[in-house]
């Protein structure tokens, strides 16, 4: 897959892939069934083929501002035990290599930036070290919304072992580290860069709004893990916390870009990844 990169203003965007999931993140959206995705058209060729079968990945993207580089989720990472997605466990992916090839070596990250803590957005947090999980990103900040960590530390029991893994592996070793700043879901991060509460996929979910020269871009996390939302913004998914927050999260960012210049940016969106909200038939198409 030939990975992209946007210009928002000043604003350089890179798409960093790790891996194709489309098969789970179908299975994960229980209304996304082969039948019901080939009623919407429009998700050909891009997000589904002739069969009803979605696309997706699981990626990172890379912001770099004219004076910081920022890493937006850092997806499953390699090594780090999975049972209840045995698919997404142990991998051994050459995502470090592929972000260096791109001019970002680890340790030129300044912040990374979770939209939330589930596993398969904070694996690359840390790597394996001599028996021990330490930070990748060696220079960097690690930024999470402070209510979400709170979740999260408090082990909650409704939530599936593979995400109380990924806290304890992929989380915990960087708060352990000093290198945690807990921050308001509503926090400016720079002049470019602030987040949209979007909760209800997990409790203090986050969107990440980019701004510059009059451009702006949102990388959306899993407030919609996949396109066929937009056209059924109804349709839940089955890690959500609270569903009927999620769908409300979810119609606001929809509402609030749709016809707008702004681009899109789905965290689990297939290439090309990025388009534009407009309203269609009493929902929302995207167009890319």
């Amino acid at each position: 897959m030939q990975e992209i990169t946007w210009k928002i203003g000043d604003i350089k965007i890179t798409q960093v892939i790790e891996l194709e999931a489309g098969e789970i993140i179908q299975e994960v959206i229980p209304d996304a069934t082969k039948e019901n995705i080939k009623k919407i058209p429009w998700l050909k060729p891009h997000f589904a083929d002739d069969e009803g079968h979605l696309k997706a990945v699981v990626q990172s993207f890379v912001i770099e501002t004219p004076d910081r580089v920022i890493i937006v989720d850092t997806c499953i990472g390699n090594g780090k035990s999975r049972t209840d997605i045995p698919k997404w466990g142990n991998l051994q992916t050459e995502f470090l290599t592929r972000l260096q090839s791109k001019g970002y070596p680890r340790e030129r990250i300044d912040a990374v930036l979770c939209t939330h803590l589930h596993f398969d957005h904070v694996g690359w947090n840390t790597i394996l070290q001599a028996d021990k999980w330490v930070p990748t990103f060696p220079q960097a900040r690690y930024l999470f919304a402070e209510e979400e960590f709170k979740y999260w530390h408090g082990k909650p029991a409704a939530e599936i072992a593979d995400d109380h893994a990924g806290f304890a592996d992929s989380v915990l070793p960087i708060f352990e580290a000093g290198l945690v700043d807990l921050i308001p879901v509503d926090h400016s991060i720079s002049n470019e860069i602030s987040l949209i509460p979007t909760p209800g996929h997990t409790p203090a979910h986050v969107s990440i709004l980019i701004k510059s020269r009059g451009e702006q871009a949102v990388i959306t996390g899993d407030a919609a893990h996949h396109p066929c939302q937009f056209a059924r913004p109804q349709w839940h998914t089955a890690a959500d916390t609270n569903k009927d927050q999620a769908r409300t999260s979810r119609l606001a960012l929809l509402e609030r870009f749709a016809d707008t210049p702004t681009l899109i940016i789905g965290s689990h969106f297939s290439i090309p990844t990025g388009g534009r909200v407009r309203r269609e038939n009493g929902a929302f198409r995207f167009v890319v």
